[in-house]
């Protein structure tokens, strides 16, 4: 069977890409921070947790060993949101977020990359966000560099036959925007997606050797359209929105 492994694969996007790859016939491997909740996560599925903090260098340093192992398909999906603006939110919180966002996705892809390319097969999804394309705190930052990143390292293996991609999600149904303390309710309906639908475009648009997947009718009208707009003026209309949260 192939395998495939998830972070933050407990809740959200995560783990409906770890029920939808299980069904699919992959072993799963599911990382999140040591808890009950991941133990529960991944008999749920049938999978094997692997407990790991990826704020740490020892969490990263554990996930690394496993995918120099090799697995065939690595889901780079863990990630936190922060309430409030830059000059509210304490540093360490910010570096904590880059220490994620940023340098455990470098860290983890470039483990999962040689065994990959020496079968010239496997695939690499790095959830980033529709916060990527507009100008919008460390959260927006972080998530711009990993679509550049993920669009380098797919430059980067040239003619390989394994796949690198950024999925770039919408508002989506789960419970990040609760743990972040961020008050969404005045998100009209049609802006939300499932998690589900998320997962199966990403994985469509995998198959369809995408760099970048942004799932959803409206969201790809809104990137399209964010394209033509004056950055000045998309960061004017993204700081107003920050205000109404």
């Amino acid at each position: 069977m192939p395998t495939a492994l998830v972070t933050g694969a407990t809740a959200g996007i995560g783990a409906a890409f770890a029920r939808r790859l299980r069904r699919d016939g992959y072993d799963v491997i599911l990382v999140a921070r040591p808890s009950p909740r991941l133990t529960a996560a991944a008999a749920e599925v049938g999978g094997v947790a692997l407990p790991a903090d990826l704020s740490t260098d020892s969490g990263i340093a554990a996930v690394e060993a496993r995918l120099a192992e090799g697995v065939d398909l690595l889901v780079n999906n863990a990630g936190f949101g922060h309430r409030g603006r830059f000059l509210s939110v304490p540093v360490a919180d910010e570096v904590e977020m880059l220490k994620v966002h940023c340098e455990a996705v470098l860290r983890l892809t470039l483990a999962a990359l040689p065994p990959m390319i020496a079968r010239d097969a496997g695939g690499i999804v790095n959830v980033a966000s529709v916060a990527a394309f507009f100008p919008r705190g460390t959260y927006g930052a972080s998530k711009a560099w990993v679509v550049s990143f993920s669009k380098a390292v797919r430059q980067d293996i040239g003619a390989s036959n394994v796949r690198v991609m950024a999925l770039c999600p919408g508002f989506t149904h789960t419970e990040f925007h609760d743990r972040a303390g961020i008050d969404m309710s005045g998100t009209p309906g049609f802006l939300w997606l499932s998690a589900e639908d998320v997962v199966d475009a990403s994985l469509r648009d995998l198959r369809a050797g995408k760099t970048v997947s942004v799932p959803g009718w409206q969201y790809k009208a809104i990137v399209g359209a964010g394209r033509l707009v004056p950055t000045g003026l998309a960061g004017r209309v993204s700081a107003r929105a920050g205000k109404r949260r």
